[in-house]
């Protein structure tokens, strides 16, 4: 079934903006949707990573979108359903790591990212910086995120 014009758009804006998350740092699916004009819609920003295509040919696809970088508010890489992604969560962990991230393991046995290290919460995407006038890049868990998945 073909998207409709509103959900390409949105695809084409999760995808882009989670290409400029910079390697070696993670940021949150609302973080994401916040980036992007959206910030009721962070559930919806994993379902676009949760599907995108394998097929090289498409312009956004497992290989040139960093889907990775993208874990809860928590820092906590989210878990997949065992019957669909039975090791996605380890895949990812082990995708992050080869970048340089330390993931470690919490009490409740999920995978974690330290938010405050790794962190990327930029308050524009620096492709929409007009002129580097401090709106910048900053570290750490975001203050403004509430309900992110």
């Amino acid at each position: 079934m073909p998207r409709s014009e509103e959900a390409t758009a949105f695809f084409q804006a999760v995808c882009s903006a989670v290409q400029e998350i910079p390697p070696g740092r993670v940021t949150s699916y609302g973080h994401i949707a916040k980036l992007i004009g959206t910030p009721q819609r962070p559930r919806q920003v994993g379902v676009v990573l949760k599907h995108l295509p394998s097929d090289l040919s498409q312009r956004f696809n497992h290989a040139t979108v960093p889907w990775q970088r993208v874990i809860n508010s928590q820092g906590i890489i989210s878990p997949r359903s065992a019957q669909e992604q039975p090791s996605g969560a380890a895949n990812q962990a082990a995708a992050l790591q080869a970048e340089g991230v330390t993931v470690t393991t919490s009490a409740m046995g999920e995978l974690c990212v330290d938010l405050k290290e790794y962190g990327w919460f930029p308050r524009v995407l620096p492709s929409e910086e007009a002129d580097g006038d401090g709106v910048g890049e900053s570290s750490g868990s975001d203050e403004d995120e509430e309900d992110e998945s």
